[in-house]
C-alpha cells in the first residue's frame, strides 16, 4: 500500500505561483510513477502531468510552460510547480501513483493510489 498526502494548495491571485508537494509512503519504493490531476467545479477530472521511475515527465499539452512536474533524490516526494496561475486552474489537485504501469491516462487508467486533493483556487 502507499499513502499519498498532498500539500501546498491555498488561495492565490492571478499571476502567482504555486508548489504543489505530494508525499508517497508505505511502499513507495515500488511505485512506477506519479502524477498530479486535477478536477474543476463541474468539470471532468483531467490529467496534469506524469512523472515516471525513470524521471520522464509528461505534461498536458494545455500547461506547457506554465507548470512543471519534479521530485525529490529519494523518489517519494513529487512536485507541481505552477506559475502565471489564471482563474481556470482553480480546481482540486489530486495526487496519484501508480505500482503497475509507468502510464496514468487522462481517464485514470493505471493509478493505483490516490491523495485526498487540495484546493488551489485562483481569484482576484
Amino acid at each position: 500500500q502507499v499513502q499519498l498526502v498532498e500539500s501546498g494548495g491555498g488561495l492565490v491571485q492571478p499571476g502567482d505561483s504555486l508548489r504543489l508537494s505530494c508525499a508517497a509512503s508505505g511502499s513507495a519504493l515500488s511505485v512506477n510513477a506519479m502524477g498530479w490531476y486535477r478536477q474543476a467545479p463541474g468539470k471532468q477530472r483531467e490529467l496534469v502531468a506524469v512523472i515516471d521511475d525513470g524521471g520522464t515527465t509528461m505534461l498536458s499539452a494545455l500547461l506547457k510552460g506554465r507548470f512543471t512536474i519534479s521530485r525529490d533524490n529519494a523518489k517519494t516526494t513529487v512536485y507541481l510547480q505552477m506559475n502565471s496561475l489564471e482563474p481556470e486552474d482553480t480546481a482540486v489537485y489530486y495526487c496519484a501513483a501508480s505500482s503497475t504501469t509507468p502510464y496514468l491516462r487522462d481517464d485514470g487508467t493505471g493509478v493505483d493510489y490516490w491523495g485526498k486533493g487540495t484546493q488551489v483556487t485562483v481569484s482576484s
